[in-house]
């Protein structure tokens, strides 16, 4: 038995909560190799994985 809770995954819209960006500028980042990449899930659906939107916060800071 693991004591870590399970990877949570992000909507844009919880990203932009979190860093306080626009979507715009996110996905400008993304481009850039500057921001996590979010993941594709299925054809119209990308999440972010949280641990490293925290960890990007984390060094941003």
């Amino acid at each position: 038995m693991t004591d870590q809770a399970p990877e949570r995954f992000l909507r844009i819209s919880d990203v932009v909560a979190r860093t306080a960006l626009s979507r715009s500028h996110i996905y400008a980042l993304v481009g850039r190799d500057q921001f996590p990449a979010p993941r594709k899930l299925g054809a119209k659906c990308s999440r972010w994985i949280e641990s490293e939107v925290d960890a990007w916060i984390s060094k941003a800071s």
